[in-house]
Order: structure tokens, then sequence, then C-alpha cells
């Protein structure tokens, strides 16, 4: 018989920045983007590409986890508006971005996805993001 194929995350997703840490549900990471307070929170399932493909429990518990990270990001950037999306089209592993919009960012109002190029954030200000996130979302 043969083992259940164990989650991995995408190599994509992890370059994307460093961990924050685990839910119930999904792997939180921050998005190593100085122009934006950007998380991304990946399902620890296998071979999930959409919402749907999860089932009604998980479904449930990713949209509390969703509204709890927004939560968090929120209350620690200060910003105007949260942009939260799943698109999937350059990684199709199943995750979502849950981004900080302010107007007159490096975006606003468009969407962050595909413009300009990246920034990295400085290591005080990047460890200022994941303890704060830490603390919030109580993950040690």
């Amino acid at each position: 018989m043969t083992a259940p194929a164990a989650f991995q995350l995408d190599p994509r997703l992890e370059a994307d920045g460093p961990p924050v840490g685990d839910l119930p549900l999904c792997h939180l990471r921050l998005v190593d983007d100085a122009r934006f307070f950007w998380v991304v929170l990946v399902p620890r399932r296998v071979d999930r590409v959409e919402i749907i493909d999860l089932p009604a429990a998980d479904r449930l518990t990713l949209m509390e986890e969703i509204a709890a990270v927004s939560a968090a990001v929120k209350a620690a950037s200060g910003c105007a508006k949260l942009n939260v999306a799943a698109l999937g089209n350059m990684v199709s592993q199943l995750h979502v971005h849950v981004v900080a919009r302010n107007p007159g960012d490096a975006a606003w109002p468009g969407p962050v996805f595909g413009v300009g190029t990246r920034v990295p954030l400085a290591p005080a200000e990047r460890d200022r993001r994941l303890a704060t996130l830490r603390e919030r979302m109580a993950l040690s």
C-alpha cells in the first residue's frame, strides 16, 4: 500500500519570503516586498488548486483563517484597504494573497500582481513584520 503524499510547499511560494508560521489549516508566509505589507496563506493539503477542491470543513476553516490574517494585516499595517485573492495563474498550488493597500502605493489603484519590481524588505522591517504577525496570530 502506498502512503498518501505529504504536503510540500511550491518552491516559488517558498521563495516569495519567510514563513510566519502554521495555522490549523494554512501555512502562512510573509511576501518579501517592501512596497506592500503582503502575506500568503497556503492550505496544507495535497493537490488542491481551487478553493472548491477543499472539503467543506476546510473551506470554512480557510475563510476563518483569511479573516483572522486579514484583521492582523490591517491592524499591523494601518492600511486603507485589503486585497484578498486566490489567483493561481503563475503557481497552481492553492494559495490566498492578503495585501494591505493604500492610495498612492506602488500599484494603486490597480492590482499589485506584475507591477514594478519587488523591493526586498530591510532585515529590521522584515523581522518587525514577522514578529507583529506572529504575535497577532498567536504563533511562536
